[in-house]
């Protein structure tokens, strides 16, 4: 089980095939997406890394953190996420992930916040189809009508689809292809659309319910943090 990626979401666009076929395609910029901190069986009882991606003004973080990312010897993050990994796929500190950690054709799955709407009714969160428009029907056509039944068991059941916020929920989008990567950029393209809104942060992991190609390179593709200069 390899590590998944944090990415911002910059936008959609669409890409042309050779075949002159235009794709529909979701654009995620990795932002110096790199490793943390990482969890082992003997110090935490299980294996996994931290990435961390964005860069955040030192005075904005606060002092434990501060030495969290001393200690890494990486700048401040601007948001961090852990990642579950298997021990063969476990990445040194201070490692970043490139784009072509995915490879064209890959499925994966990606998951982001979707964009909040405020307080809704039911027609617009449950896809009600609201009451008629005549037989009686007075200025309550978009209400969700009865919720309750009658003296047994005479109570509105927890859970009833009634109207209230929606949106900002943790949302999963499974088998999304991967169109196109850009290591250079730091772009990764992916076919349709994902949750989330324009800048937002989204994950993306390996498909849970899809094989991992075997080109796809193991541990990860992550490019080396530059050794520090000797003094003249």
């Amino acid at each position: 089980m390899r590590t998944g990626v944090i990415v911002k979401k910059v936008g959609m666009t669409r890409v042309f095939t050779d075949k002159g076929e235009h794709v529909p395609v979701t654009v995620l910029q990795l932002d110096k997406c790199q490793v943390v901190a990482r969890r082992t069986v003997e110090t935490d009882g299980y294996t996994a890394v931290q990435l961390g991606v964005g860069t955040q003004k030192t005075h904005r973080v606060t002092q434990p953190m501060r030495g969290h990312f001393a200690k890494a010897n990486v700048e401040p993050k601007r948001k961090l996420q852990e990642f579950r990994v298997s021990t063969d796929n476990l990445l040194e500190v201070g490692d970043e992930i490139t784009a072509d950690h995915f490879v064209p054709g890959q499925l994966v799955d990606v998951a982001g916040h979707s964009v909040g709407k405020g307080f809704q009714g039911v027609m617009k969160r449950w896809n009600f189809g609201g009451l008629e428009a005549t037989h009686g029907v007075s200025i309550s056509h978009r209400s969700h009508g009865s919720t309750g039944q009658r003296q047994d068991p005479g109570k509105v059941f927890k859970g009833k689809k009634m109207a209230g916020h929606l949106g900002t929920e943790l949302v999963t989008t499974q088998n999304v292809m991967v169109v196109r990567t850009d290591v250079e950029r730091g772009l990764i393209l992916v076919r349709g659309s994902v949750p989330g809104s324009k800048g937002g942060y989204v994950t993306i992991r390996d498909a849970a319910k899809s094989a991992l190609p075997k080109d796809a390179p193991k541990p990860a593709a992550v490019r080396k943090p530059e050794a520090p200069q000797a003094a003249a």
